[in-house]
């Protein structure tokens, strides 16, 4: 979906917000800083959307700038594809970086000078012990590790070996450059962690210039001192980490003193936002791929309808926090028709089509009916619509035995079609199976527009489509993609997947104005919910996904599923 609008600022105050004002409060820093720094190894989703919204809001909001930088040290699992995706869904979110693109690859030589450095004060060592037995000489949270025996090189040996790494002399996994700090600190990332590693990878930037890489940990706090970074804002599961970060900030003879702060990543009910997960959803073929509209990443929810200023409402709402919560989904959904309910353009669709058959209507005879774009804002105008003898309703506004208080069609009933008249059941058709295929009515010729001379009132309106004009389409509603609150609390998490979380129906039909709707641009479906025009639509068939519906009926088809066990 197009958007047009500016990113509003976060109302209200939280406590990074109220770190930020302290440190500019006491002149610690001069100017705000931030960076979204994500691995180009996946696609974002939504709890990428609260960290972009909160460091490049916070840099906004305090006149500063925010960086977006690709953590690119790990080749192997790195694709252009992503880069170019990330980038896309930043600027869908309505945000922007200006000059300041940057990546980790853009820094390898000065970290490498860095990791020297180290070498030099004998802060680092070439570790050649294999992979299971260094996780092993780790140790335990309960008991201290054991110092490697390569511990103990000298300088110049292990500066020898280090270059000798990068000259490629080596195969993958022989040989590590380890920080020396502390094998019995009771912070495991203290224990003398792992800063290079040799990986004999062509990188989509720097080629095969290089044939050593280095972790997350040493890139990431030297990044952000070579970028003046003056607030680096994590996910609380990097808050192990920051004495690490500290550490080597400390140690080197770094541009700027950065400082790293922890906030609670976002969790959702049934969702799951682990990159594993969402990558065997893809790869096992239980979702159409990675923008797959049940999908909680960003191209999937785009696709889905979900205009960007409705996850920045999203974000807002949730708030920023330290301590880990679970946010209830429908208040993501309130947030999204909220957002879409002052703005979408109502259309009419029969999902799943009755024909109506007005016999004391002229045959041949048709006529034009203007109906409102938006009966809350007029200035969205106003639109024609066909009316003939022959229209299509929904089936289930239909009933030939309807109990107490169905107030849509059945015989004997009189109900407004929207736009247009009062219309009666007269009679039903069956087909040889019983099933109900058309509804014989009369019309009110005097209640045009809705409205009866006599002041006789009717207890339903419906929307409906003509015959004459209406143009087939595809209509995918789609559910939340697990039935249960907390996916894989039980053991593994594809184990509770919805098995109906999608359904198509291929037999709508929809007025003629909804043919031309753009890719992503989402309105309402009178009486059923919010819509978006999908990629794989014909202006002959256009294929429409459900944003939301009208209202939680998710909710309401749980409490009833509940109530009946």
């Amino acid at each position: 979906m197009p958007e047009t609008d500016t990113p509003t600022t976060e109302a209200g105050r939280d406590f990074i917000r109220d770190i930020v004002q302290a440190d500019l409060d006491a002149g610690r820093v001069s100017g705000v800083v931030t960076r979204f720094p994500p691995e180009p190894n996946g696609f974002l989703h939504l709890g990428h959307a609260k960290s972009i919204c909160l460091n490049f809001g916070v840099a906004k909001e305090f006149g500063g700038r925010c960086h977006l930088r690709f953590d690119d040290t790990n080749p192997v699992k790195e694709e252009q594809a992503f880069i170019d995706s990330i980038q896309r869904d930043v600027r869908w979110l309505g945000f922007d970086w200006g000059e300041h693109l940057h990546y980790a690859s853009d820094y390898f030589e000065q970290l490498y000078e860095w990791a020297e450095h180290l070498i030099k004060k004998g802060l680092a060592y070439v570790d050649d012990t294999p992979p299971e037995q260094m996780r092993a000489q780790r140790g335990t949270l309960t008991e201290p590790g054991q110092n490697s025996p390569f511990r103990y090189r000298s300088i110049e040996e292990n500066l020898d070996l280090f270059r000798r790494m990068r000259a490629g002399e080596f195969p993958n996994g022989a040989r590590v450059l380890r920080a020396k700090i502390d094998m019995a600190s009771g912070n495991m990332n203290l224990r003398d962690p792992v800063l290079y590693r040799i990986l004999h990878a062509h990188h989509p930037r720097t080629g095969d210039n290089w044939r050593i890489y280095p972790t997350y940990d040493f890139a990431h706090g030297q990044s952000d001192a070579i970028e003046h970074i003056t607030h680096s804002v994590c996910t609380l599961e990097f808050e192990d980490h920051r004495p690490l970060y500290d550490w080597l900030i400390e140690h080197l003879p770094v541009p700027s003193r950065p400082r790293q702060y922890e906030f609670a990543r976002l969790n959702l009910t049934y969702t799951i936002l682990s990159k594993r997960h969402l990558t065997r959803l893809v790869t096992e073929g239980h979702v159409a791929g990675w923008d797959d509209p049940r999908m909680p990443t960003l191209a999937g929810v785009r696709r889905r309808g979900v205009p960007a200023a409705a996850l920045r409402e999203f974000v807002r709402r949730v708030g920023v926090a330290r301590a880990y919560s679970t946010v209830d989904v429908a208040m993501l959904d309130a947030a999204i028709r909220d957002t879409l309910n002052p703005t979408a353009p109502r259309r009419m669709a029969v999902l799943r089509p009755l024909k109506l058959i007005i016999e004391n209507y002229p045959e041949g005879q048709a006529e034009t009916l203007l109906a409102w774009n938006h009966p809350d804002n007029p200035e969205m105008g106003q639109r024609p619509v066909t009316f003939g003898r022959e229209l299509f309703v929904e089936r289930d506004d239909f009933m030939e035995n309807p109990p107490k208080k169905f107030f849509r069609l059945s015989p004997g009933k009189e109900v407004r079609l929207r736009y247009a008249y009062f219309v009666t059941c007269q009679a039903v058709e069956k087909d040889d199976a019983g099933e109900v295929v058309a509804l014989r009515c009369t019309y009110d010729p005097d209640s045009k527009g809705g409205n009866s001379p006599d002041g006789r009132k009717v207890q339903a309106t419906l929307h409906w489509v003509a015959a004459a004009d209406a143009v087939p389409a595809e209509v995918r509603l789609y559910s939340h993609l697990f039935n249960r609150p907390d996916p894989g609390a039980d053991g593994d998490a594809l184990a509770d997947l919805n098995p109906d979380s999608l359904e198509v129906l291929t037999g709508a039909l929809v007025e003629p104005a909804l043919a031309a709707l753009p890719v992503g641009e989402a309105v309402q479906f009178e009486r059923t919910g919010y819509f978006a025009a999908d990629p794989d639509g014909r202006p002959d068939r256009p294929v429409f996904n459900r944003t939301v519906g009208l209202r939680d009926t998710w909710a309401k088809v749980q409490a009833e599923a509940t109530k009946g066990r």
